[in-house]
């Protein structure tokens, strides 16, 4: 190594040598102010901190390398010269070593439930990939224990009930999301998961088929749990979401005019459904034995929310009994727009059928009225009823 001062890389670290007999070697990162790796005669590295604190020269030991991976010792590093800029030492007013479960917490609680829809996904994701890493400190995770997680997952690792690459590329996103908010914290310095890549996914493309539809029908007449029944009935006529279906209120249903205006949608906007005669029916049939009053149409008395949950159960259930694998819930969503298509709609009345929300079609949807979208609902719903 010709210069002490480099950039700090694991190639870089890699082709260091142990130092001379009876002598240290230091070498300087030229990316961090003050951070240096000490390189002993039988080869071990450590990271230091070298500061001016009081008028008086400090070093501050990080930690040994490849422990403390490059990305944590900055970050260390960084959390060092902003205690010195506030006046304080470091020594006397010890860094506080933020864990991952300690950084999940924080975020979840000041970003995810203020920002995100769907801050009870990242919660699970956390719960199922990242529960184990709960007490690992920051500063010890680096990009290799990032990808070796990554790699794990989407291999379906035999401890994990579920993964996929799709998984493994939430959880990432959710990673990378995670570190980007203890930078801005100063928690970290850098954001070890930025540059990582995602796997490639496959677009699922999965929809009930032509002789699928009988059974899927049948088994739905003869499902015990009719509010159930009706739950997935609705997510297949409206090509809702099943979230969106749960929290359906009587106030947003119009009956004379055939429509259901879903506040929020997943896209953040509203969105008018057209009501075809079979979902109209199971409404009617519904509001009819609602109680007076009653807000949600699917309610419940034992759930926190006030609305029917946990209809996972039941749809297994309901696949087994009509002799089906491998479709989801959302599945539904998708075998209407399918069924869409196979009958002629084009991509536009299919885009406004889903509240789907593209560039391309913005225009044209301000244009398409419930009429059209009506038509081609009720065409495609009368090609699958009628197999």
């Amino acid at each position: 190594m010709k210069s002490k001062k480099f950039p700090f890389t694991k190639n870089a670290l890699e082709k260091l040598k142990p130092a001379p007999n009876g002598k240290r070697l230091s070498y300087q990162d030229s990316q961090t102010r003050g951070l240096s790796l000490i390189v002993t005669e039988t080869g071990t590295m450590s990271f230091v901190v070298r500061r001016t604190v009081n008028a008086k020269p400090e070093k501050f030991t990080l930690g040994r390398y490849p422990d403390l991976s490059i990305e944590a010792a900055r970050g260390l590093a960084a959390e060092i010269h902003a205690k010195i800029a506030k006046g304080l030492n470091p020594r006397q007013n010890p860094i506080k070593e933020h864990s991952i479960g300690d950084l999940f917490e924080r975020y979840l609680d000041q970003h995810a439930k203020l920002h995100k829809k769907s801050w009870k996904n990242d919660a699970r994701m956390y719960q199922l990939y990242l529960k184990d890493w709960r007490e690992f400190r920051l500063s010890a995770i680096g990009r290799y224990d990032i990808e070796a997680l990554q790699a794990k997952i989407s291999q379906k690792h035999p401890r994990m009930k579920h993964g996929g690459p799709y998984a493994a590329n939430r959880t990432l996103a959710l990673l990378s999301k995670m570190f980007s908010k203890a930078v801005d914290w100063q928690w970290l310095s850098i954001n070890p998961a930025s540059k990582i890549k995602m796997f490639e996914e496959k677009s699922r493309e999965r929809f009930l088929q032509e002789d699928e539809l009988p059974r899927f029908f049948k088994a739905l007449d003869a499902e015990p749990n009719q509010n159930f029944a009706d739950v997935f009935r609705l997510c297949l006529f409206t090509g809702a979401r099943r979230s969106n279906v749960l929290t359906m209120q009587w106030q947003d249903i119009q009956v004379e005019k055939a429509e259901w205006k879903i506040p929020e949608t997943k896209n953040g906007e509203s969105h008018l459904v057209p009501l075809l005669p079979q979902a109209l029916d199971i409404l009617t049939g519904r509001q009819s034995r609602a109680v007076r009053g009653a807000g949600w149409v699917f309610p419940s008395a034992t759930s926190q929310s006030g609305h029917l949950e946990g209809v996972q159960r039941v749809w297994e259930r309901l696949l087994k009994d009509a002799g089906l694998q491998n479709l989801r819930i959302h599945d539904l969503r998708r075998t209407l727009g399918s069924w869409l298509a196979i009958t002629g709609a084009n991509n536009f009345t299919i885009g406004k059928t889903l509240g789907h929300k593209t560039q391309q079609a913005t225009a044209v949807y301000a244009r398409l009225n419930t009429k059209a979208v009506r038509d081609s609902v009720a065409k495609a719903t009368e090609v699958m009823l009628g197999f």
